[in-house]
Parts: C-alpha cells; structure tokens; sequence
C-alpha cells in the first residue's frame, strides 16, 4: 500500500521504516521538507504526502495534529483511512491538551468523511515495531467507527509484526480516550522498570465471563 505519514520524528521514522521492509510504498509528510533531508526516507510535503497516500498516519505532536490537518483540508483527507497514534501532552509533560476527550475523537469529528483508527499510542517507538523482541506478546488496541478501517489497520499492524491474537478491538473512536490517557501510567511504569521499551497485555480467565 501507500503510506503516508505525517511527521519526521521517531515515531514516523520507525513506522516508516517497517512498513517499508514489509513491502510497503512509504512517503514522509513535512511542513518544511527541504529541512528534513537525510533521513533514509523519502520526505514531501503535506500536501503531496497526503495525495500520495492509500493510508494516512498521524505521527505528529498532538497539540497541533488537527490544526495541521486542516491546513491539507477535508476534501483532500476525505476517503482516506487515518491511523492516528498521536497523544497531545503539555510542553513540561505533565498535562493532556485534551483531558476530557481524545485526539483521535477530535480528529473524527472535524473529517467526519475520513475514517480515523487510534492504535500504538501505548508504547514507544521500538516497541510498535518490533513487538516480537519482547519477552512476550503483548496487546495492541484499535478504536475506531469503521470495521473495514479496522480490518485494513489490522493487517498493517500484522505487517509490523502483530498478530491478530495480539490485537484488540476495544470499540469506537471514544475508546480512543481510554488508549490516549494511558499516558501517564506508561511513564510510571517506565520509570519503575527504567526503560521505555516494554509493553502491556490483557490477560483473562481461561473462560472469561462475557460482559
């Protein structure tokens, strides 16, 4: 397929780089390209990135996602599944810019026509891709309204090395608050392993009850 992800920070840059290995047509989006040679990667701007891709990715900072978004504008994001795994965090880290809400709700409300799926917003970079170099599978969570974006989001994660028995479907693009505020227990629990490389996992009873 054709990615497209918005950003050039590490989060892109891994994303990119493994969606590349698994065949995949991966293209940077940038706000200042020039600026952003030498990466290992092709760069261009917004709105050719966003032209150019099948699926678009939301790997900027959370806090100005949906402004930059609109700087493409509707029509041209409209149709087009956008994998959000942005968070918006305050500048000292200490805040979500959107405490009661989502970034990914957000961004599904201003591009109503534009499927949105929030995922690997709940580890870091190595972790999204390369899942298996843990010690043991861990669980990857999708939000969102569309079940064919889900489906196709789904493949891509498997792509990146998760299988679907690590993948967890946790409803609409809401539950992408539940995803988003995980934030701050990820930085707990990094602080008390030292490390930002680890993951969670959803464990049940052999035969759970149904809710």
């Amino acid at each position: 397929m054709r990615i497209g992800l918005l950003g050039t920070g590490n989060v892109a840059r891994a994303l990119a780089h493994g969606w590349r290995a698994a065949g995949h047509d991966v293209l940077l989006g940038s706000r200042r390209p020039e600026e952003r040679t030498g990466l290992g990667l092709p760069v261009a701007g917004l709105d050719e990135t966003a032209a150019h891709a099948q699926v678009l990715v939301n790997a900027t900072p959370g806090g100005v996602s949906v402004d930059l978004l609109h700087s493409i504008g509707a029509p041209a994001l409209a149709g087009t599944l956008l994998i959000d795994v942005g968070v918006g965090l305050s500048d000292d880290f200490s805040a979500l810019t959107h405490p009661n809400s989502s970034l990914g709700e957000l961004i599904q409300e201003a591009f109503p026509l534009t499927p949105v799926v929030k995922t690997l917003c709940t580890m870091d970079s190595t972790t999204m891709t390369a899942p298996g170099e843990l010690t043991e599978p861990g669980t990857v969570f999708l939000s969102g309204d569309d079940a064919e974006a889900k489906r196709t989001t789904g493949r891509l994660l498997t792509d990146l090395g998760w299988p679907e028995s690590s993948q967890l479907d946790i409803g609409g693009i809401t539950t992408a608050r539940g995803q988003e505020h995980f934030t701050f227990l990820f930085m707990g629990i990094a602080g008390g392993v030292a490390s930002h490389t680890f993951n969670i996992k959803v464990v049940t009873r052999p035969s759970a009850d149904t809710l």
